[in-house]
C-alpha cells in the first residue's frame, strides 16, 4: 500500500477497493505487497501485475466496493488464450481485494501516519479461512515493535500472529503465513497476510560530486532514504542535491561511525580520494550494510586495496567491496553511471547475475535472497 498511499488517503472518505498481491509463484511480475487502488468514482492507481490482469482486478475491486465483502483471487496463465485474463509470464499471483473506508478500515489513518513518519508498523490481515467458524476474512491486527492493537478474534491466533509479525517487521519482510484456527503453526486453515511497513532502507552517498547527485536521484526513485555526505560545505548543499533526504557536512568516516547502518543499507563511496575513502571504507566494510561500492579506476582500486590491507582489513572484509562501482554497461555520464550503480544494487539484492536476459534461461523473476 505504500506506493498508493497518497491516493488511498485521498479516496478514503468516499471509499475504495484496495487490491494487494499476497502470494506469488514462479515468474510472478510483482512481489507480495504490490497494490492497486480503485476509487468509488472509478479511478485507479498502482499495479498488481504490471498490466496483465489489472482489468480483471479492477472489476473485482468495483464489486467489492458494492458488496463490502473482501475477495481473494488467483491469477495464472489462461488455459484457453495466454493473452486473455491471466499472466502471460507464466507465473501465479494471489490478490486480496478489500473495501477501504472509515467504516471498514478505521485503522488506516494510524497506519498512514506511521508510514509517513517512518515508524515501523506491520498490518496482519486474515485473507483466507477453511470454514465459516474460523476468524473472519478481513480481520486485522496492527503490530509495532513494542505493542499491538486489534484482534483476529481468537486469543491463541493473536499471540502467534503478533509474534510472527513482529519478527517479520524487524527484518522488513512482507508475506503470507498459515495457522490453525487457534494459532497452531504448520497448519493451513487460516491464511494471514503480514505487510511490514519498515522505514525505507538507507542509501548513504559519500562525495558531493555530480555523479552523487545522479545516484541520489535514482536511489530515491528506488525507495531509499538518501543521505549525501561530504566534508566540504561549499559543495555539500541541499541546492546541489535536491533529491536527497538530507545533506550532511562532515568528514565521511566520522559521520558513518555514528550513524545507524543495518543489513538493508547501501553505501556508495564516490569520493575517489584516498584521504576520504580509505578511512571511510575502513568503517563501511565493518558494518552490516547490504552493499558497499566505491568509485575509481582499476589503478585507484588496487592502491585502495593496498591501503586498506595496511590498515588491517582482512581479505573477507575486502571481498565485500564492489569496486570499481557498478555494472559494465559502458556508462559515461553521471546519469548512466547512476543506472549502472542502481543495476548492481538491484542485482545483488535479488541474487541475479547482471547479464542480459536474452543470454539467460529459466525464470526471469527469481526468488531473491
Amino acid at each position: 500500500m505504500r506506493d498508493v498511499l497518497r491516493q488511498v488517503r485521498a479516496w478514503y472518505g468516499e471509499g475504495l477497493g484496495l487490491a494487494t498481491v499476497v502470494g506469488t509463484w514462479q515468474s510472478a511480475p510483482r512481489q507480495p505487497g504490490a497494490a492497486m487502488a480503485v476509487s468509488a468514482a472509478g479511478e485507479a492507481a498502482g499495479s498488481v501485475s504490471g498490466g496483465c490482469v489489472e482489468g480483471a482486478v479492477y472489476e473485482v475491486a468495483q464489486s467489492v466496493l458494492e458488496t463490502g465483502e473482501p475477495s481473494l483471487q488467483r491469477y495464472g496463465v489462461s488455459d484457453d488464450d495466454a493473452m486473455a485474463v491471466g499472466l502471460t509470464c507464466g507465473g501465479i499471483i494471489d490478490v486480496f481485494v478489500q473495501p477501504v473506508s472509515p467504516e471498514t478500515f478505521p485503522e488506516l489513518p494510524v497506519i498512514a501516519s506511521a508510514i509517513e513518519d517512518h515508524q515501523p508498523v506491520a498490518v496482519a490481515t486474515v485473507v483466507s479461512v477453511s470454514a465459516e467458524s474460523r476468524p473472519a476474512v478481513g480481520a486485522r491486527v496492527l503490530v509495532w515493535p513494542d505493542r499491538a492493537e486489534g484482534s483476529l478474534g481468537v486469543e491463541g491466533l493473536d499471540i502467534a500472529v503478533v509474534d510472527d509479525a513482529r519478527g517479520m517487521l524487524s527484518t522488513g519482510v512482507t508475506g503470507l503465513r498459515h495457522y490453525g484456527p487457534h494459532g497452531e503453526r504448520r497448519r493451513d486453515e487460516v491464511g494471514v497476510f503480514v505487510e511490514s511497513y519498515a522505514p525505507p532502507p538507507r542509501m548513504l552517498v559519500f562525495g558531493a560530486i555530480d555523479y552523487a547527485a545522479a545516484v541520489a536521484k535514482i536511489g530515491k526513485f528506488l525507495g531509499y532514504r538518501v543521505t549525501v555526505c561530504d566534508a566540504r560545505p561549499i559543495f555539500a548543499t541541499k541546492a546541489r542535491f535536491p533529491d536527497a533526504d538530507e545533506v550532511i557536512v562532515e568528514w565521511p568516516h566520522r559521520y558513518l561511525s555514528r550513524t545507524p547502518v543495518d543489513a538493508r543499507s547501501v553505501i556508495c563511496v564516490l569520493t575517489h580520494d584516498p584521504k576520504f575513502d580509505v578511512p571511510l571504507l575502513e568503517v563501511a566494510l565493518r558494518t552490516p550494510a547490504a552493499y558497499i561500492g566505491a568509485m575509481g579506476s582499476r589503478r585507484t582500486h588496487d592502491d585502495r586495496l593496498a591501503r586498506l590491507r595496511a590498515a588491517g582489513l582482512s581479505d573477507a572484509e575486502l571481498e565485500r567491496l564492489a569496486s570499481p562501482i557498478g555494472l559494465d554497461i559502458g556508462a559515461r555520464t553521471p546519469e548512466e553511471t547512476a543506472v549502472s550503480v542502481a543495476a548492481e544494487i538491484v542485482a545483488l539484492q535479488w541474487g541475479a547475475s547482471g547479464r542480459r536476459l536474452s543470454d539467460t534461461e529459466g525464470r526471469i523473476h527469481g526468488p531473491g535472497l
